[in-house]
């Protein structure tokens, strides 16, 4: 298949990451994350999180989020999300069967919740007969590709933190956010006051691989018992620490971020003023969405992936990724012309 834009996720694995593998893959190493490569990588993550974080690496996007949830909730208690979020729309359940909570999700504006939704829904304190809040969790970049401010999350952090709620970041491309912000990741989380982060591996160059990071490392002292309950914890866990070192490594996860951002933007001044083209608004992390008429969608698809995201109104995702090429979208772009004539 060739390059399309169906999800950065269909991306092969990143040349210097696929290095990575091969280098790890000699002799016999120790199992379950007590080898040398877990070792370096849990300093690279100390390095870009704080000295206090603490990560722990799973299998998938949906076992980080999962799990960091179970770390922070009873099954009595419940979880503010957007209604557009991961956990609430693509994980089939999942939170709910794993954690017990609640989700409880709130309304989004291109994909952001608001201290004014936050409020409505923090109602029966001490009611036995309600689902008590517990955790606020936000999707950075969230599921539309926009992406929380400073400012924006701030706000919304510390409502949580006046409430004694605490803070999860579903990040599976929190990098792209730190790109497009312009800061790190430690300046986008840990100084903010974030409890937890699902820190996404495979949407940005990796085999596979997520990493569950505590940065209030109070919360982190029985995850280990939750991460093997939940048929987590890899045996050759030097496979997926082995990625991520060489994913921090030389700053590789700011490049791979920089270049998905910019394709994106790429992308956005190639095909807005395309007759029959409407764009959401100007990219801010990896993708693109646009509306199309619904006559588009089979004969491009032909030529490039892509998913269609609301099939009433037939708006598109296209996402960009580490290996997307200026050549990629210039024939994307021409496809759309042919069919706007």
């Amino acid at each position: 298949m060739k390059r399309g834009f169906g999800s950065d996720n269909h991306a092969g694995v990143h040349p210097l990451i696929l290095a990575s593998l091969t280098n790890a893959n000699v002799e016999h190493a120790p199992a379950y994350g007590t080898d040398e490569w877990t070792e370096k990588a849990l300093e690279e993550f100390k390095k870009h999180f704080g000295p206090q974080a603490q990560a722990f690496f799973v299998f998938n996007g949906t076992a980080a989020n999962v799990t960091a949830l179970h770390a922070l909730t009873k099954s009595y208690q419940a979880i503010f999300c957007s209604d557009v979020a991961h956990i609430n729309v693509d994980e089939c359940g999942s939170p709910e069967f794993m954690t017990g909570a609640k989700l409880i999700a709130l309304p989004s504006v291109n994909g952001k919740i608001s201290v004014a939704e936050l409020e409505k829904a923090y109602i029966r304190r001490g009611d036995q007969h309600y689902s008590q809040g517990q955790v606020l969790s936000l999707t950075q970049p969230t599921e539309l590709g926009t992406t929380y401010s400073l400012e924006e999350l701030k706000s919304l952090i510390s409502w949580a933190k006046e409430k004694k709620m605490f803070v999860h970041i579903d990040g599976a491309r929190l990098s792209n956010a730190a790109a497009h912000l312009k800061k790190t990741l430690k300046e986008i989380t840990a100084d903010l006051g974030v409890d937890v982060v699902s820190f996404g591996g495979t949407k940005n160059g990796l085999l596979m691989g997520e990493a569950v990071v505590f940065l209030n490392k109070d919360l982190a002292h029985d995850f280990k018992y939750i991460r093997k309950q939940s048929a987590q914890l890899p045996s050759k866990t030097r496979f997926i620490a082995c990625q991520f070192q060489a994913y921090f490594a030389n700053n590789l996860w700011q490049e791979i971020a920089n270049h998905s951002c910019e394709m994106a933007m790429y992308m956005y001044q190639a095909v807005k003023d395309i007759p029959g083209v409407e764009v959401r608004e100007v990219p801010q992390s990896n993708a693109v969405f646009a509306k199309i008429p619904s006559t588009w969608v089979k004969p491009l698809r032909e030529k490039y992936f892509f998913y269609v995201w609301d099939e009433n109104t037939f708006e598109c995702r296209w996402m960009t990724s580490w290996d997307t090429k200026k050549e990629d979208i210039d024939g994307f772009a021409t496809a759309l012309k042919e069919l706007s004539r």
